[in-house]
């Protein structure tokens, strides 16, 4: 719960100093056919959410296409599916990437740079789907809109509090042993100073320019309501995920203490093996969410091999793209895009991913010589 205050407390600020909306509209302006636009959406996508959750990513990368061709519904419904698909994909590969995936890595089955092996898969699981649906991709130019953005003052110095800090985590992880959520807020007191200078700086350059142009001054208060407060972006941070995670636990947890987990765990990973009950788990987080399944399966602490804990990393992430309630990143896009993007359209392809998803799993397996 703490390391997700911290990570979120970060992607809420950046979201707030508009520094991934002058990326977007970025993207927006350089007058891409709507194919390349497919193509560029999904690799920020795959590419973004190993450090953003993959929810924000999607949400990103779903206004582009959204601004650029809102009235093109074979473009509109292929590039949702699409950055769905590479979001998840995208965050199996990387401890920060998804919840369950920082779950796994705090639980210490997975070291962090294990992770990456998975990289080659996700990469796998994303690229297959999204060959086939672009062939589907009218190849017109694009039309952006006659706008810019540009980033908040502070927007560029908390993307480098944020790196630096998940630089710390990682190295006091290592080095110390310490657990991963003290290096998180370790750099979450990096950013709550840097907020205070920022206030600081930015009562005295008002006092200044009142006193030049003879203007009586302003109370503190007045100055800070339109400063940059770290503590405003915590208040308004998904407290609703954050109870959700600590709910999943509770529920969990008391499932192992009744004993449910050792006889659905000797069912699971003896009966059937490892291999299957990992890809099971997968196809099964397309209907019910990943986080209660991985969380589940970590509380039974089945006896695996690392090759079919990274197996479960890779099911577990990818497998809520299978359909559009799988993943928060699809339930958001039906949103936003409502009307073009739906559980039917996104079904529609259902056979695309899925191919996607025995196709990733065949190449982790090929790469451990598990088959």
């Amino acid at each position: 719960m703490l390391f997700l205050l911290s990570a979120m407390t970060y992607i809420n600020t950046i979201v707030e100093r508009n520094v991934f909306d002058a990326l977007r509209y970025r993207i927006m302006s350089a007058r891409l056919s709507l194919r390349s636009l497919f193509w560029v959406t999904g690799a920020g996508a795959f590419f973004l959410s190993p450090i953003a959750d993959n929810l924000t990513t999607a949400l990103v990368m779903g206004t582009v296409v959204m601004a650029m061709a809102r009235h093109n519904t074979a473009f509109l419904t292929g590039s949702c599916i699409n950055i769905v698909v590479a979001a998840n994909a995208g965050g199996a590969f990387s401890p920060f990437g998804d919840i369950t995936t920082l779950m796994i890595w705090h639980k210490g089955v997975v070291k962090f740079h294990e992770f990456f092996a998975l990289f080659l898969p996700a990469l796998v699981n994303w690229m297959v789907p999204a060959a086939i649906i672009s062939l589907t991709i009218p190849s017109q130019k694009s039309v952006p809109e006659a706008r810019t953005v540009t980033v908040k003052k502070g927007g560029r110095d908390v993307v480098f509090l944020f790196l630096l800090t998940i630089a710390v985590t990682i190295g006091l992880y290592h080095v110390l042993g310490l657990p991963p959520f003290l290096g998180m807020m370790i750099g979450l007191s990096f950013l709550k100073a840097y907020s205070y200078l920022m206030r600081a700086n930015e009562r005295r350059r008002q006092r200044r320019e009142r006193k030049d142009a003879a203007l009586p001054l302003e109370s503190d208060a007045a100055v800070e309501s339109r400063a940059f407060d770290v503590f405003n972006i915590m208040r308004d941070l998904e407290w609703d995920t954050i109870l959700f995670f600590y709910g999943v636990m509770l529920c969990v947890g008391g499932l192992g203490a009744m004993g449910y987990l050792e006889e659905v765990s000797g069912f699971l990973y003896n009966g059937m093996g490892p291999a299957f009950a990992n890809i099971m788990i997968g196809l099964l987080s397309a209907v019910v969410d990943n986080i209660p399944l991985t969380y589940a399966v970590l509380s039974m602490n089945p006896d695996m091999h690392l090759d079919q804990w990274l197996l479960l990393t890779l099911t577990a992430g990818v497998g809520g793209s299978l359909l559009s309630i799988g993943s928060a990143a699809g339930v958001a896009l039906m949103g936003i895009a409502r009307g073009s993007y739906t559980f039917m359209s996104h079904f529609r392809w259902f056979w695309a991913i899925l191919l996607g998803y025995a196709v990733s799993i065949a190449t982790l397996m090929t790469m451990k010589s598990m088959f």
